[in-house]
């Protein structure tokens, strides 16, 4: 039987609506998301750095954290810049192909993340409950192969979501109520019945986040029974401080993801949660594992107080 045509043409470009309901806040949009964007690109790409240059910092737990301050920085990347173009476009327009590769950037990074909390998770848990093991149950190696999987099975997830939205035919509207080209928004504008693709999200996408979330709690209960166990405070604060900011972490970005993926009818919650999950939460991470962490913050005081010196010298042997 063959198919009714209908009126409709077949949609190649969208109009990201965003923020243009507060034209008059434009401006302050602008500098405030300018703001975080430079501050978490310095943050995330400076922490990269650091764990680059430091001898010490090569270590499993820093390798993870490392990768996951790229991953936070290519989220940043994939969607602000787009954003703040916007503000001042007349006409907002995004190319099908252009929408495509920001989501497969946006996937790609939060598919990552999900497993890069779970890998940090089991190595706070072998560093705390098997600490004698930890050297020979997570190694260097080990953890450079668990990065590059999980890189891999993050770019192979993106792809298959990729595809199976270029399945898809757009042809209700070309407006999409969001800042950045979203899975849920290009749903509500398909004019294709997207079965498979929820059937891809729930082969793929679900098992990673039970299987993600269920590594992180097994993990920290394992942790917190082992923490109540020791008889020395010296020793259960050093253990819960090494775990804080990760737990910290991880806590903000399963409460956004979880509030995020649970859909609502007229999307009305899209766009403040987007906000906390793609923009927020990248800006966070670095001073969340920086703050509170002795080690990175003593690599930042040496990487300082070297680069006075060579400033020092240069400036005498100038003069």
């Amino acid at each position: 039987m063959r198919m009714k045509k209908t009126n409709h043409s077949l949609t190649t470009q969208f109009i990201l609506v965003g923020f243009s309901d507060h034209p008059g806040l434009k401006i302050l949009l602008f500098l405030v998301f300018s703001a975080i964007y430079l501050v978490t690109m310095v943050g995330n790409l400076g922490l990269v750095a650091l764990i680059y240059m430091e001898p010490r910092l090569h270590t499993p737990m820093y390798i993870f954290l490392g990768n996951l301050a790229l991953m936070d920085s290519c989220c940043s990347c994939a969607i602000t810049p787009k954003m703040l173009e916007n503000f001042f476009s007349v006409d907002r327009r995004i190319s099908l192909y252009e929408c495509m590769a920001q989501f497969y950037f946006l996937c790609l990074a939060e598919t990552a993340d999900c497993f890069l909390l779970a890998a940090m998770a089991y190595d706070r848990y072998v560093a705390i409950c098997n600490p004698l093991q930890y050297h020979t149950m997570i190694s260097k190696k080990l953890s450079l192969q668990m990065s590059i999987g999980i890189f891999i099975a993050s770019n192979v997830i993106s792809i298959i979501h990729v595809g199976c939205l270029l399945r898809l035919t757009f042809c209700k509207s070309n407006r999409i109520d969001h800042f950045f080209c979203d899975i849920l928004p290009l749903y509500r504008l398909s004019c294709t019945d997207p079965f498979i693709n929820e059937l891809m999200i729930n082969i793929f996408s679900m098992p990673i986040q039970v299987f993600t979330i269920a590594t992180v709690l097994v993990s920290y209960f394992c942790i917190l029974f082992t923490i109540f166990k020791m008889k020395s405070k010296d020793g259960r604060g050093k253990a819960l401080s090494t775990c804080a900011s990760h737990f910290f972490s991880v806590s903000i970005f399963y409460t956004c993801l979880l509030m995020y993926i649970i859909p609502s009818e007229d999307g009305s919650k899209d766009i403040p949660m987007a906000i906390f999950y793609t923009i927020i939460i990248p800006l966070l991470n670095p001073f969340i594992y920086s703050l509170r962490n002795t080690e990175v913050v003593n690599a930042l005081n040496k990487v300082i107080k070297t680069y006075s010196i060579f400033k020092k010298s240069s400036t005498s042997t100038a003069h």
